[in-house]
């Protein structure tokens, strides 16, 4: 079973709770603070593991969860940070965050491996709010929630050249011919159901990956037949191999055959349109594939093209040596713009408000990651840290928001699921 796209979601682990506490010990009646701060939530880690081939491990993971930072303790002791989260995955998993559409990470190295959700870090215990001002705070923190995301795994084989074509144009056979790859061939449209990979080694030594990928139809762009899984693989390929059955022999026509592949690549992506091709004609020791070869040359004379017959073995050395000359002259470009890269620098620097008021009903609703973030780490069980809480609302603006939009002393104002009474 060949699995390549999952949709997961990821939490990470919150952040252990501060503690509240004094020293008390004999002939020390007045013991300062000694509450220890909380340990950081685990991080949730995608790390390659080559030894993978699909993301099926996945497959049944609904939810990965990070683990609760330890609370801290009195007579200064921290709590300790928990274990980090690590999700193995095939070379070639893309990770894109759902709620952004942005791609976290696209693990090519046998060595990568991305943080794609952040643990909280430990709540603040009371020592660590001690002043001049204030030299015995009596409140300290919750830890930071963890980091919850959407997110989409998918694996794009990592391949050289790319073979494309419609089914049963002979891509499986000449894999077979010129690698050790063992795919399954047989008489009939989608023999190829998943990706085969095969290394071709040339007499010179030089190898390179080719990836023999579900044959296309018309509208695959649209996501028709195995359309969209065919594609995200050849995005990855350095050349496209367009493989065209000139024979003729099931009634078809070359060069429709031809166009109708280029539309649905040009309809997919520009950059996938835009890689360096090779048209390979294929199945030439059939009757009719020679006069049909002169009418696909005259109608595409700006073309590289190479006769071949994988049963035969006629015109392969040629082929090789061409695609491994031209992929020593290629660049591994990206295949994702700028703009569909995640960068945390995008978010952090941002210059927008940090909130948002709203009137739902008659209660000001207040929302906006700072606060609700400030809020979910505060005790509001502990006097003084409520206090804190509402000055540094007032710090950020919140009060003074509010009285612009016109809400009045008593009226309600609501913060996550809690609604609080508005009031000095």
């Amino acid at each position: 079973m060949f699995v390549d796209e999952i949709k997961l979601k990821v939490e990470a682990g919150s952040g252990g709770m501060g503690c509240t506490s004094f020293r008390r010990e004999k002939f020390v009646p007045m013991g300062g603070p000694d509450g220890g701060n909380g340990g950081k939530g685990s991080d949730i880690i995608f790390k390659v593991d080559p030894g993978l081939k699909t993301l099926i491990d996945l497959r049944y993971m609904k939810i990965i969860k990070g683990e609760k930072g330890v609370n801290g303790k009195g007579s200064n002791k921290y709590g300790s940070n928990a274990e980090d989260i690590i999700v193995k995955v095939p070379l070639g998993t893309t990770i894109t965050d759902l709620d952004t559409n942005l791609v976290i990470a696209d693990l090519t190295k046998a060595s990568d491996e991305v943080v794609v959700a952040h643990g909280g870090r430990g709540g603040r215990g009371n020592k660590a709010f001690a002043t001049h001002d204030n030299p015995a705070p009596k409140f300290s923190e919750n830890g930071e929630p963890g980091e919850i995301r959407l997110i989409k795994c998918e694996l794009k084989m990592l391949a050289d050249v790319g073979l494309v074509g419609l089914p049963s144009v002979g891509k499986s056979t000449l894999l077979s011919v010129i690698s050790a790859s063992k795919p399954k061939i047989a008489a009939y449209h989608f023999t190829t159901l998943s990706p085969n990979l095969g290394v071709v080694k040339l007499k010179d030594n030089r190898s390179f990956v080719m990836a023999d990928l579900p044959g296309l139809i018309e509208g695959a762009s649209e996501g028709v037949g195995l359309g969209h899984k065919f594609l995200r693989h050849a995005m990855r390929t350095k050349i496209i191999c367009h493989l065209v059955d000139m024979s003729g022999i099931e009634g078809n026509n070359p060069i429709e055959d031809y166009q109708t592949i280029r539309k649905e690549l040009e309809k997919y992506s520009d950059k996938l349109a835009s890689k360096k091709e090779v048209v390979v004609a294929s199945k030439m020791d059939l009757p009719n594939s020679i006069n049909n070869l002169e009418e696909f040359k005259k109608a595409y004379k700006d073309k590289v093209i190479f006769p071949i017959s994988a049963i035969n073995n006629e015109g392969i050395t040629e082929l090789l040596d061409y695609l491994a000359n031209t992929l020593d002259q290629e660049e591994n470009n990206n295949i994702y713009e700028e703009n569909e890269l995640e960068s945390h620098l995008v978010f952090k620097f941002k210059n927008e408000k940090p909130y948002t008021i709203t009137n739902d009903n008659g209660i000001w609703v207040i929302q906006g990651k700072e606060i609700e973030k400030l809020f979910n780490m505060t005790k509001f069980n502990e006097d003084e840290a409520v206090l804190r809480f509402a000055r540094k609302l007032k710090g950020m603006g919140v009060e003074d928001e509010l009285e612009r939009l016109g809400a009045k002393r008593g009226d309600e104002v609501q913060i996550l699921d809690y609604i609080f009474e508005f009031k000095e």
